[in-house]
């Protein structure tokens, strides 16, 4: 439905320049969404696929062994959007020891983005509600260290930003002036608590999405927030018990429909074509993270059923693999202290992973070795090649 602009511009002056910033009108739609019967059926078909991968966990040993591997790929992907070059493996060598060889500030920034995710993940178990607050302390997370870092972590933005462009004047859109962000974030917070929304968790997801890069309230890292607050909306509302979903690959894989359908809902005020992408996307990138749980549950009993069959001394070669598991790269020390054996003894069941195939060492060094786990790391990995 085109409704028109969902708001209006504000003509102010910038460096010299004048610009049309553009103020959204709060949440809901009006007039309200047509829901006919095919995107009823999106709805439905995205929100079983939610079902699906929220039980598939459960079949895991270690919900939140998935978590871990699924939040770091996650946040590989979500910064490649904004322009990092980070892989995955990358991430995991700087979680281990502060990454010899990665280019650092990419690097940061990834891991960044998991430390914001996980403080949120922590904070709303803790029962904090999902609200502005939560959402600045995420931001002064993600903005710690690295590039960004001057860009006033955990604060609304004071002076105006732009999207496209050398300069607000040739920008692509101008979001509100700053002066205006403040009461935009308080009435999307109001939605997000369910004050005048009659829509499903699903939807509201998808328009405080839109809603949030439209207002675009910090200097730096909205569109990583942004992502973000879409699997926290599924979690905090209980239509994910872990917060499993994750769009990034998705709209990474159509960008440009992402920010045409994004500009069609500000100029036009069809939110209607952005909810149809939207859930579109939340039954694929759902039904794929089941699939990528389903594969890595084979690959684990595949390869401990042979450590099983072919090593005599299995116990202690399983201990080594499970830790594995958990962490697709390690060194030996870490292995030591997570499972208490020996170093020898480490040592020796690695050899026997080596030789069984299941692991390589990748610094080709006789000392300060790092191993991985390497078709774990083949399959997390799909999808996150660099743009």
């Amino acid at each position: 439905m085109q409704r028109g602009l969902t708001g209006h511009y504000e003509i102010t002056e910038v460096g010299g320049e004048t610009i049309r910033a553009f103020i959204p009108i709060p949440l809901p739609p009006n007039p309200p969404l047509e829901m006919n019967a095919q995107r009823q059926q999106l709805l439905e078909h995205a929100t079983l696929a939610l079902g699906r991968l929220d039980s598939v966990t459960l079949l895991l040993p270690d919900p939140d062994l998935f978590l871990y591997a699924y939040v770091r790929r996650e946040a590989v992907l979500s910064s490649q959007i904004e322009g990092t070059q980070s892989s995955l493996a990358q991430l995991l060598l700087f979680e281990l020891e502060e990454a010899p060889g990665a280019p650092m500030d990419d690097v940061v920034e990834v891991s960044n983005y998991v430390a914001a995710l996980d403080h949120g993940l922590k904070r709303l178990r803790e029962g904090f509600p999902l609200s502005n607050r939560l959402i600045r302390e995420m931001h002064a997370v993600l903005l710690s260290r690295g590039r960004g870092s001057e860009k006033s972590p955990g604060e609304f933005r004071r002076t105006q930003n732009w999207i496209g462009g050398t300069r607000p004047g040739n920008a692509h859109f101008v979001p509100p002036p700053p002066g205006y962000v403040q009461d935009c974030m308080t009435e999307l917070e109001r939605f997000l608590h369910g004050e005048n929304n009659p829509y499903p968790t699903l939807i509201k997801a998808a328009l405080a999405h839109v809603q949030f890069e439209t207002i675009h309230p910090f200097l730096d890292g909205n569109g990583r927030l942004g992502r973000l607050l879409i699997a926290f909306i599924l979690h905090h509302d209980g239509l994910l018990s872990q917060p499993l979903l994750y769009l990034s690959l998705y709209f990474k894989q159509h960008r440009s429909e992402y920010y045409r359908l994004l500009d069609i809902v500000r100029t036009e005020g069809d939110w209607e074509a952005w909810l149809d992408f939207f859930l579109e996307g939340v039954e694929h990138t759902a039904q794929n993270a089941v699939e990528t749980a389903k594969r890595l549950l084979t690959l684990f009993q595949q390869d401990e059923s042979s450590i099983q069959k072919h090593q005599r001394t299995s116990s202690t070669t399983l201990r080594v693999f499970r830790v594995l598991c958990e962490r697709p790269i390690v060194t030996l020390k870490e292995v030591s202290e997570r499972t208490g054996l020996s170093f020898p003894a480490v040592s020796r069941a690695m050899e026997n992973l080596i030789n069984l195939h299941v692991v390589n060492e990748i610094t080709g060094q006789r000392r300060n070795r790092i191993f991985a786990y390497h078709r774990y790391l083949s399959i997390l990995s799909e999808g996150t090649e660099a743009l």
